[in-house]
C-alpha cells in the first residue's frame, strides 16, 4: 500500500502521544518508511524507546544526540521525507509553525521540509476554539499545509467535543488515499525501455593482511540511487557494487558485488562492452598495497612501512575503449579547484558528462542521504543544483543523460 513511503511522524507533548504508538505500526505494517522525532514535553506522555521499536529508527528529540556524540541534521531530515506528518500537533506547536519559532527539532525540521506538511491537531475544547488556535491553523493552511480534522469525543478533561486526535486508522486512510491518487495520476517513465545501462557504486577495499584493509568511507547510496532511478525508466541495468550496507530488488537491475578496485575494473570492463549508458559513481581506491600478506601482521617484527602501488584507472580504461554510441559519465568527489580538477578528467578520460561534488558543502559526500552536484558536459557547460536527497539527484542525472543522447523526457 505505501511501499517505498518514507513518513517523518512529529510527535508533541499531548496526552493523545500514546496513539502516535499504534499510528507507526500501521503505517510500518502498511510498508512505509517511518522516522520519529519527538519534542522533549512528549516524553511525559510516552517513551522513545517505544517509538524506536516500533519504527525500526532511532527517535530524534534534540538537535544534539544525549552524549553529544551526534548532530540531528534538520535539513537532511526534511529532505529524506515524502510527507511530514505532525501527530499530535498541539496548540503551542501549532502556534510555533505558524509564526516561524524553531526552539526545537521539531519545529525547525518543519521549516526546512520540501514535502508536504500535514497536521493533526490534538487538545482541549476550549483550546480547540480558541480564536488564536483557529487564526493559528488557518495561517498554516495557507501556506500549504494539510489540516487532518479533529475529532469528536470525550476529552482528557472530561469535556465531550471536539479536537480529539483524528484516529490513527482514519490517519492512515487519507494517507492512502492521497498517495495513492497521486501514483495513479503520475505517468511511468519508461524513456529508457531497450536500453542497457550498468552502474558503479560504493567503495573498494584493498587487503593489506587477512584482517586489515584501505578502504573509504562511501555508502554507495548515490550508485544505487541511480541504478533504481535507470531502472525505473526502463533501462536493463547491471549494477557493479564494492562492499556496502545496501540492498536493491528490481526486475530491471542484475547485481555483481566485487571487493577491491582490481575486481572491479575486471567486472566493468567485461560488463561494458554491449551498454549504452556507463555511469561510474563507484569511489574506487587510487593506490593499493604492493602485496598482501597472508598473515595477520603483528606489531613486532614489522617496520610499519607500508608499500602502495596504483591501481588501474576503470574510468580512463573505458573512455578509451568507449564506442561512438555509448554514454560514458563519470564522478568527481573534490576538496579543492572542484571545478578546474572536474572539467581536466572530463577531457583526459573521454567522458560525455560529470558529475561533480564538494567536501566542502555541508550535506554532500560520504555515507549522508543528500548531495549537492554540478554537471559538467564535454563542451564545460556547467549546471549547479541545490541540495537534494540523492534519489533526486539521481534522476537530475538521468534527465541530463537523456537529453544529450536526445530521448524524450516523460
Amino acid at each position: 500500500m505505501l511501499q517505498g513511503c518514507k513518513i517523518l511522524l512529529g510527535v508533541t507533548g499531548s496526552i493523545a502521544a500514546y496513539k502516535a504508538a499504534y499510528l507507526i505500526r500501521l503505517l510500518v505494517k502498511n510498508g512505509a518508511e517511518v522516522k520519529v522525532i519527538m519534542t522533549k514535553d512528549a516524553q511525559d506522555f510516552i517513551g522513545p524507546i517505544t517509538l524506536s521499536v516500533l519504527s525500526k529508527n532511532d527517535v530524534c528529540i534534540d538537535f544534539v544526540s544525549e552524549d553529544k556524540t551526534h548532530w540531528n541534521n534538520h535539513v537532511e531530515l526534511g529532505l529524506w521525507a515524502d510527507l511530514y506528518l505532525i501527530a499530535p500537533a498541539t496548540a503551542n506547536t501549532i502556534s510555533k509553525m505558524a509564526h516561524g519559532q524553531s526552539d526545537n527539532l521539531l519545529t525547525a525540521v518543519y521549516l526546512s521540509a520540501k514535502c508536504p506538511v500535514w497536521v493533526a491537531p490534538a487538545m482541549d475544547l476550549d483550546m480547540f476554539r480558541h480564536p488564536s488556535t483557529k487564526n493559528n491553523l488557518s495561517i498554516l493552511e495557507n501556506y500549504g499545509n494539510k489540516i487532518l480534522p479533529v475529532e469528536q469525543g470525550e476529552l482528557a478533561s472530561g469535556l465531550n467535543g471536539e479536537g480529539r486526535m483524528a484516529e490513527p486508522d482514519n490517519i492512515l486512510d487519507t494517507i492512502q488515499e492521497i498517495f495513492q491518487k497521486d501514483s495513479s495520476n503520475s505517468k511511468k517513465k519508461t524513456d529508457l525501455a531497450g536500453k542497457r545501462a550498468l552502474v558503479s557504486a560504493g567503495p573498494t577495499l584493498e587487503s593489506i593482511d587477512p584482517v586489515r584493509f584501505i578502504g573509504n568511507r562511501s555508502s554507495g547510496k548515490m550508485g544505487y540511487a541511480i541504478a533504481l532511478e535507470l531502472a525505473n525508466r526502463g533501462a536493463a541495468v547491471q549494477l557493479v557494487s564494492g562492499p556496502t550496507k545496501l540492498s536493491i530488488e528490481h526486475a530491471n537491475i542484475v547485481v555483481s558485488s566485487v571487493e577491491s578496485a582490481a575486481e572491479m575494473y575486471e567486472k566493468c570492463i567485461t560488463l561494458s562492452v554491449d551498454q549504452d549508458i556507463i555511469i561510474m559513481a563507484a569511489a574506487v581506491a587510487d593506490f593499493t598495497p604492493e602485496y598482501t600478506i597472508d598473515k595477520k601482521i603483528k606489531k613486532n617484527g614489522h617496520d610499519g612501512m607500508l608499500k602502495l602501488k596504483p591501481t588501474l584507472d576503470i574510468l580512463a580504461k573505458l573512455g578509451d575503449k568507449k564506442k561512438k554510441e555509448q554514454f560514458l559519465v563519470g564522478f568527481a568527489l573534490e576538496t579543492d579547484n572542484e571545478v578546474e580538477n572536474a572539467i581536466v578528467k572530463v577531457q583526459k578520460k573521454n567522458l560525455d558528462l560529470i558529475v561533480l561534488n564538494s567536501l566542502n558543502d555541508p550535506g554532500a559526500g560520504f555515507d549522508v542521504d543528500t548531495n549537492k552536484v554540478k554537471i559538467i558536459d564535454s563542451n564545460n557547460t556547467i549546471q549547479e543544483f541545490e541540495l537534494k536527497t540523492k534519489n533526486k539527484v539521481a534522476k537530475d542525472v538521468v534527465d541530463q543523460i537523456i537529453n544529450r543522447i536526445s530521448l524524450p523526457i516523460n
